[in-house]
């Protein structure tokens, strides 16, 4: 049980003692004192199968029972080969090869010095520039935290970073102009990477990075129509590396296998973690394009890159049985049916309420931005806190969410990310938006009553 005499070096040290957890049971996760508490994040987009899934359990056991660890560099192993098959039969065409990781900045870190050492075989050295959009997350490891855009976390850190460029995030909701269509407004904002690939020098970019939907940083941004096209064209055109990160909105997030899938785009580096584990292990991967894999294969023949746990066979084992439930089962199917009636039911909630100014997102992944005065769309004061009183009330109130502070520049806006399980029923559809609602009317009431 968890203490105030506690040795673990938790992720606060003034928040004072955690609950202590004591089973989960589908949906649901119960503490040592018997609370119950609805999943409506998946933690941070990780549970898709909620939290007692019998066979990716029984998975797990039997991989045990075999063998639990075998070193890559002397061994590979049936689990590790069966899920790079799958994750490679169910990938965009072009995607040959799996990188198996234990979670989503090691599959970006790993993307990363791919793409570095790709330009080396190629015998361009001079391609080492990164470049990424502005309130994006990629990790917290140095290389996909400098690759981010996320300031809060990026700050404290900035001496220690290599140099990446950040233009626009494709934001719909404050970046539109009146005068524009979506389509113009998706047009003018991918063309920002044109720009910035030849202020710096298309000899010198090596990638661009981009979350296809704009996960905890911004809740749940998709793109508008055509821009992730036009990025694609971009990359062609100055031979420039396109990185898909579907860390938090792949895996089925947002109603396909992988994100990308709705773009029409084919990347060239595609890294996925959360859901792939769906947090029964700790497992990402990176999926390469076989152009890039022939490279290497045909150059120096090395990837000069590792991990002690990477191609864990338990994990594997885990993440096999989690993409079976996924594909298999057709629980990816569910998604787009259960996302629009979680969609519907926060319109019916909140279309009204003057302190949500917009709702937003894809299949399962769907977030509310919070403003002070929706017809101006000005934000709440940071100083108020909303996102952590937020998380607060609604941890109260028996539900797990995912809100967050920063939304629109790293200190200013606030939003709840929702990233249910994939096996949630409409009744508990029903409970979340209920338990959501009693939660922000507690903070609104709070903040109205200062």
């Amino acid at each position: 049980m968890a203490t105030n005499a506690s040795h673990v070096f938790g992720r606060s040290a003034v928040s004072g003692p955690l609950p202590t957890i004591a089973r989960g049971e589908g949906c649901y996760l119960i503490d040592t004192a018997g609370r119950r508490y609805l999943d409506g994040s998946g933690g941070a987009a990780v549970s898709c199968l909620g939290h007692s899934d019998a066979a990716v359990t029984q998975a797990v056991k039997d991989q045990l029972d075999r063998v639990a660890f075998a070193h890559t560099g002397f061994f590979t192993s049936d689990p590790a080969e069966e899920l790079a098959e799958k994750l490679v039969q169910n990938a965009p065409d072009g995607i040959d090869r799996v990188y198996l990781l234990s979670g989503g900045s090691e599959a970006m870190e790993a993307s990363l010095k791919l793409a570095r050492q790709f330009y080396l075989e190629k015998g361009q050295p001079e391609r080492h520039r990164v470049i990424a959009r502005r309130q994006s997350y990629h990790g917290n490891t140095l290389g996909a935290l400098a690759t981010g855009g996320n300031m809060w976390r990026r700050e404290p850190f900035a001496p220690m970073m290599i140099e990446t460029s950040h233009i626009s995030p494709c934001y719909e909701y404050r970046d539109r102009q009146e005068s524009e269509t979506a389509h113009d407004y998706g047009q003018r904002i991918a063309n920002e990477l044109e720009a910035e690939i030849l202020r710096l020098g298309p000899e010198s970019v090596m990638a661009f990075v981009a979350e296809p939907v704009v996960g905890a940083t911004l809740g749940a941004v998709p793109p508008v129509a055509g821009y992730f096209k036009r990025i694609s064209e971009i990359c062609d055109r100055y031979d420039v590396l396109l990185i898909l990160d579907e860390v938090m909105c792949g895996m089925g997030r947002t109603g396909t296998l992988f994100a990308c899938e709705q773009e029409g785009v084919t990347p060239d580096i595609i890294a996925v973690a959360k859901g792939l584990g769906a947090g029964y292990q700790p497992l990402g991967a990176m999926l390469s394009s076989k152009r890039i894999y022939e490279t290497i294969a045909q150059g120096s023949g090395f990837f000069q890159h590792g991990h002690t746990y990477m191609g864990h066979p338990v994990a594997a084992s885990a993440g096999l049985a989690v993409l079976k439930r996924l594909v298999d089962d057709g629980l990816v199917a569910r998604v787009g049916r259960l996302g629009a009636i979680l969609r519907a039911a926060l319109q019916a909630e909140f279309a009204e309420q003057p302190n949500v100014g917009d709702i937003r997102g894809r299949g399962l992944f769907v977030g509310l931005e919070l403003v002070s005065d929706r017809s101006t769309k000005t934000p709440f004061d940071p100083a108020l806190g909303v996102a952590k009183q937020l998380k607060k009330a609604a941890f109260d109130a028996g539900l797990v969410c995912y809100p967050m502070g920063g939304t629109i520049d790293g200190k200013h806006g606030d939003h709840v990310l929702l990233a249910p399980p994939f096996i949630m029923e409409e009744t508990q559809i029903d409970e979340l938006v209920g338990k959501l609602a009693t939660a922000l009317n507690s903070v609104l009431g709070k903040i109205s009553g200062s």
